[in-house]
């Protein structure tokens, strides 16, 4: 098995002939044009012809160290031309590859991944813009790795078969994700899109200034859940029409985002893998899941502090280690 980062980013397919470089998502999405700086970074820095895999990624300053910023990635998917250059300039993107699907003339798909992993080696020659991901043959460095690497804003550790071929579309990895929980206080809930019950509970977690801020929500409830969920927390609400606007969605602009605020009474235990932003704004990274209520526990006691701070790693000491 070779075990290395799994990296925080957009899964990228990039095809370059020469000078024609196109980077694609894995079904086929053009991602390109939101990333021109990359483009030319390409023509500098892969072999001539070649198809790779990778991650394309956004580092930035965090708290003192070089980090890989989700937000500053999502923003750079718009519409306009001119905001794609001016973020090109304010958050520049960097390609991670960790397979090579092809090089030269020849297809490697059939070849096993320690042969695709030197070929990769060999398919970029640039370490500014463009880099090959860390990799080790150790179980236990990768594990390391699992804890250590979290802090530079990575996602866990992912392992492949040395002797496995490239399937497309299919899972030939195993990925190690980090797992914890905690307590938050429930401080709102949005109605399911069915109109039937409660489609996510919004958590939030008490600052030192004594104020609750928002970290995220929990969903994937059944219809059983889901009306269950609506008679424990309807009661709770502040006001009969009271109903806040949220934050719209980056990924569906249709999305409901309204919600409906409750007095901060109850607690729930959630299960997590990783917090996202800087020391003074952090959020979930995904929507946890929801384990149960926690009647034993007095909100107040539903902070920060409870949670894990990863260790303070910084990017590039990632992309070194190989």
């Amino acid at each position: 098995w070779s075990y290395e980062p799994k990296w925080d980013g957009f899964r990228a397919l990039v095809f370059r002939d020469g000078d024609e470089v196109v980077v694609q998502s894995r079904n086929g999405k053009e991602l390109g044009r939101y990333f021109p700086e990359l483009i030319e970074a390409m023509r500098d820095e892969l072999a001539p012809r070649c198809v790779l895999d990778g991650e394309v990624v956004v580092p930035r300053q965090i708290d003192g160290r070089i980090r890989l910023d989700w937000d500053s990635l999502s923003q750079r998917i718009h519409p306009a031309e001119s905001r794609v250059r001016m973020l090109a300039e304010q958050t520049p993107a960097h390609f991670i590859g960790f397979d090579a699907l092809a090089t030269s003339d020849t297809s490697l798909l059939a070849e096993p991944f320690r042969v695709r992993r030197d070929a990769l080696s060999g398919a970029i020659a640039g370490t500014r813009w463009c880099h090959v991901t860390s990799t080790t043959d150790d179980p236990e460095q990768g594990a390391r790795w699992l804890t250590t690497f979290e802090g530079a804003g990575l996602d866990g550790v992912i392992a492949k078969r040395l002797d496995g071929p490239y399937v497309p579309g299919k899972r030939e990895m195993v990925k190690v994700k980090h797992a914890r929980d905690a307590d938050c206080v429930a401080i709102g809930y949005r109605i399911h899109k069915s109109g039937e019950g409660v489609g996510s509970i919004l958590l939030g977690l008490y600052r030192d200034d004594g104020e609750i801020q928002m970290v995220g929500g929990a969903a994937s409830f059944t219809v059983k859940d889901r009306i269950k969920l609506l008679a424990e927390l309807e009661p709770l609400r502040k006001g009969v029409d009271v109903v806040l606007d949220g934050e719209p969605s980056r990924w569906n602009s249709a999305a409901d985002k309204r919600w409906i605020p409750i007095r901060p009474e109850k607690v729930a235990e959630v299960a997590y893998d990783q917090m996202e932003g800087n020391a003074g704004w952090q959020r979930f990274r995904h929507t946890v899941r929801f384990v149960r209520w926690r009647p034993d526990r007095d909100p107040a006691d539903c902070t920060f502090d409870q949670l894990d701070v990863p260790l303070n790693y910084d990017l590039y000491d990632v992309l070194e280690t190989r």
